[in-house]
């Protein structure tokens, strides 16, 4: 099984760029779901069908590689949102 890798996202402040990806990483850890997937509309400029496909992946690689991160079970993170 052949994952797809995640654009790199980035955001423009003032004088600098500042990388997208924490912040949304930091949403989707705090189970955000549906500012997270806004933010990835908006640093993408993607549809939210896309949107949706690149956070379940977010997700994904964030419950592998930050487990103790997340506050709740994977069974429990998605209860209640319907997309």
């Amino acid at each position: 099984m052949q994952i797809n890798t995640i654009p790199k996202l980035s955001v423009d402040v003032q004088d600098g760029r500042v990388d997208a990806w924490q912040s949304i990483d930091d949403l989707i850890v705090q189970r955000r779901i549906l500012p997270a997937m806004q933010a990835i509309r908006e640093a993408e400029g993607c549809s939210l069908h896309r949107a949706i496909d690149v956070f379940a992946e977010r997700y994904e690689l964030l419950r592998r590689t930050r487990p103790d991160d997340f506050t709740v079970s994977s069974e429990e993170y998605g209860r209640g949102v319907y997309t």
